[in-house]
């Protein structure tokens, strides 16, 4: 290591000038607010520089300057700093080695012969003002010509009235971050950066932690964020998304910063000299990277159905799912509900009570025109109301066979009209198999082979359910709802045993998603056959044919029970794990006497199991059973590892398989709501008493809207596709966008399945826009087989489609790692 001698003079300016800017600098370094300049404010943007550099700089001899000037007296980490990256240098694989300089002479930004030699520049800085305007110039056509920039901790404090430091930099350290070391979990988001990729998925290190001035993420690209809720970070805190290490590709160069390395142990730390190591592979051009992958301007998010012609649903039903065909094509319906312009029939007199039609529509990017393929007379369409009243039933999903582009087979989930009893007030789930022509795309009604069918009661609403999905060994998976009314319960647990239409309880789940003889509250697995028939895959969570308390209290094709009201699955083909989400119940807030408030539910499940409803929710937190003849009184708790169907709407098994706690779980109090719990292990539901697990996400008005998990393919040669970083990536959104998730999330392959919380989350509303003229209403969302998004916006109004009722596609336009390939300072890059 070459080591200059310390100069600690300012020729630009005089001693005055010296202590004015010290003064002014005091917001940044932690005194008080400056209350003026110490010089005009020209800006390098303004200044010419004579500097000759190569471009872009430095060679296969890979050289790495540290700078280390301070305006205050040095940080003690500048030493261990520079030793560290010393080390980082020497050390590792062969091609990732270079050599270090460190100075702190600021002459060296004028010295075009001289900077050109460095592949890329640390800042090591301990704060204020450490470049004159010329110097600052120097810096910006380093830049300018591909040169590499590293920033650690302080350095975020230097050259506080620059706006293109600024913009270097990334972000700018808040007034009252705190300034005592504390241990802290850092969440690494990204899994391929060469500066996170190897680290743990949860870092716990000690570290002075900044707050920031203003939230880099979306201008930057976030590699690691610190949780806030594993230290105390002060009244300028970020919440719960606080990055503290970021990159981008900055004015023709590349810049990374790390908000880490504030103590001299720091850089002591194999895991934080290995995140170091990264960044300067990608600074220095060793190695390349993606640093524009969650930048919010490089995405595009397009409208591509227009509002339906008056009286007409030429574009759009009422939105209820989606599917993409491997060409590209999509698939969209309609549950039901007319256009506001259509009169509703709610009389159960009348033969054509709730009769509506369900629609499927094309969308063919190619010509960019839609078509409508098909339409279904369903039950469905009572209009609004109350639980009495309206209906969610209707046409409910759609999937695509694998072999879609040989035999053309669209499934669809259904209510037909034809098959309900008006007098009993009971209808006909079913799922059925249909042709479509993949020339006119329009869908052969004829066609209909009914593979699975199941009764529902529709005296009251709600929940239907209706996600499909299908898994990599052709096993098809459909999620039902408990379809169970939410009314008489206070919004609790649904296990009201009294209410009943003619003997059909419609306020008890444990007659349905409680229940093991009961289709309805479950996913269901099946494997269709060509013939239209389906066989049952070994693995599911009964036989059917268990033995247990007499026989015949089991249906095979249950894959997982407890579940509420599962709108949209997802199955990641590549592990097969199945993801879910499903609506909760409407209690505002928890209950020291029933138990927690609404929980809608995100799970990853790999394998067959009982998730909870209505007995358990979140993290196996129970709910309470009721009393007969008196509903409204009290018994004992739920037991969530040895559960009980004790209704007198039970047709099933008595003991139930244990409970699985879920993934994710969020209520108008927050995420990942918890509690004390004594020695019997129930929670104290006392609001006062709760911490957050997950504080990234907050309900209100929720319903879960699960989404996909992404895959990159490195062969497609899509111009639209989503890069890589987002591979891996669990997508959970909700119907509304206020306070609701709509984030990317990473889990943990150790504890997914097991109701291990997800390790890192980030936000998607600015990628996916929410907003009045945004995807307000996220219906459903899947990625198309060239890694471009699709997303249905439900619209505006409730059992309709209006004008807002839309197909999305989101679009990225970043391009792809940086530096080019022809840029890359020698031939074997190091990843």
């Amino acid at each position: 290591m070459q080591r200059t001698p310390h100069h600690r003079s300012r020729s630009r300016r005089g001693l005055a000038a010296t202590l004015a800017a010290g003064a002014l600098t005091a917001s940044l370094l932690g005194g008080n607010a400056a209350s003026a300049r110490p010089y005009p404010e020209p800006g390098p943007q303004n200044l010419a520089t004579t500097l000759s550099l190569p471009s872009p700089p430095g060679s296969a001899n890979v050289k790495v300057l540290v700078f280390h000037a301070s305006a205050t007296e040095e940080s003690p980490t500048v030493d261990a700093g520079i030793a560290a990256i010393e080390k980082i240098g020497l050390t590792g694989p062969e091609a990732g080695r270079f050599r270090t300089v460190a100075t702190d002479d600021a002459a060296v930004f004028t010295n075009g012969k001289q900077l050109g030699k460095y592949n890329a520049v640390v800042f090591l800085t301990g704060g204020g003002d450490v470049l004159d305007p010329e110097q600052e110039a120097g810096l910006e056509a380093y830049m300018e010509a591909g040169g590499g920039f590293l920033g650690i901790h302080a350095a975020a404090r230097t050259e506080p009235y620059s706006d293109w430091f600024t913009g270097l930099i990334g972000a700018r350290p808040a007034a009252g971050s705190p300034t005592n070391v504390q241990r802290a979990t850092v969440e690494i988001g990204d899994r391929q950066h060469p500066a996170t990729k190897d680290l743990p998925l949860e870092w716990k290190r000690p570290d002075k932690w900044l707050n920031w001035m203003k939230n880099p993420s979306g201008d930057v690209h976030t590699v690691a964020r610190v949780r806030e809720i594993t230290y105390q970070p002060g009244a300028s805190a970020n919440g719960w998304d606080h990055p503290v290490s970021w990159c981008r590709d900055y004015d023709g160069g590349r810049s990374f910063y790390t908000a880490m390395g504030g103590t001299v142990d720091s850089f002591a730390e194999t895991d934080f000299r290995d995140h170091l190591r990264g960044a300067l592979n990608w600074t220095t051009r060793i190695s390349q990277a993606d640093c524009q992958a969650t930048i919010t301007s490089n995405y595009q998010a397009e409208r591509v159905t227009q509002p339906n012609q008056p009286g007409l649903s030429d574009q759009i039903g009422e939105p209820h799912g989606l599917a993409v065909a491997p060409d590209g094509r999509v698939l969209y319906i309609g549950r039901g509900g007319a256009d506001n312009s259509k009169p509703v029939v709610t009389d159960w007199n009348n033969p054509d009570i709730g009769k509506g039609l369900g629609q499927i529509h094309v969308y063919d990017p190619k010509t960019k025109k839609v078509t409508l393929a098909g339409e279904l007379t369903i039950f469905g369409n009572k209009g609004g109301g109350d639980e009495l009243i309206k209906v969610e039933e209707g046409l409910l999903g759609i999937e695509l066979d694998p072999d879609f582009e040989k035999n053309g087979w669209v499934y669809l989930h259904y209510t037909p009209h034809s098959k309900i009893d008006r007098d009993k007030q009971m209808a006909v789930r079913q799922v059925s198999r249909f042709t479509l022509d993949m020339t006119t795309n329009k869908l052969d009604l004829s066609s209909e082979k009914v593979l699975l069918h199941w009764p529902v009661q529709v005296h009251s609403c709600c929940h239907a359910g209706g996600g499909m999905a299908w898994d990599s060994k052709g096993n098809l998976y459909i999620a039902t709802g408990d379809n169970n009314s939410s009314g008489f319960s206070d919004g609790y647990s649904g296990n009201n045993p009294q209410p009943n239409y003619k003997g059909v309880s419609f306020a008890d789940a444990r007659r349905t998603a409680g229940n093991t003889n009961n289709l309805n509250g479950k996913i269901l697995r099946i494997h269709p056959e060509d013939d239209g028939t389906y066989t049952l895959p070994e693995g599911n969570l009964f036989t059917g044919k268990e033995p247990d308390e007499g026989g015949g209290r089991t249906r095979g094709e249950i894959y997982v029970m407890g579940v509420r009201n599962p709108a949209r699955i997802s199955i990641d083909k590549s592990t097969d794990t199945l993801y879910a989400g499903w609506v909760g119940p409407d209690a505002g807030a928890p209950s020291t006497t029933w138990g927690p408030a609404k929980y809608d539910t995100f799970a990853a499940i790999t394998k067959a199991g009982n998730h909870g409803w209505p007995y358990c929710m979140g993290n196996k937190q129970p709910y309470r059973d009721r009393n007969l003849p008196d509903p409204s009184k009290p018994l004992g708790w739920y037991d969530c590892d040895h559960p009980k169907n004790e209704s007198p709407n039970n047709d099933g098994l008595v003991n139930l398989p244990p409970i699985t706690s879920n993934t994710i779980w969020y209520s108008p109090q927050g995420g990942g709501v918890d509690y004390p719990r004594d020695a019997n292990g129930i929670p104290s539901y006392k609001a006062e008493e709760q911490k957050q697990l997950l504080p990234w996400l907050k309900g209100g008005g929720q319903a879960t809207m699960n989404g996909p998990v992404y895959r990159y393919d490195a062969a497609s040669t899509s111009a639209d596709k989503w890069p890589s970083y987002w591979d891996g990536k669990w997508f959970v959104g909700d119907f509304y966008d206020d306070t609701q998730p709509r984030h990317a999330v990473l889990t943990d392959p150790k504890t997914a399945g097991k109701g291990g919380l997800p390790t890192h989350a980030e936000s998607l509303k600015k990628i996916i826009p929410v907003g009045a003229d945004g995807i307000r209403n996220l219906m459903d969302w899947k990625f198309a087989p060239d890694g471009s998004l699709y997303v249905l916006d439900y619209g505006r109004g409730f059992f309709t489609s209006d004008s807002k009722s839309a197909l999305w596609h989101v679009t990225y336009k970043g391009g792809g790692p940086t530096p080019a390939a022809a840029d890359l300072a020698r031939k074997a890059a190091v990843r």
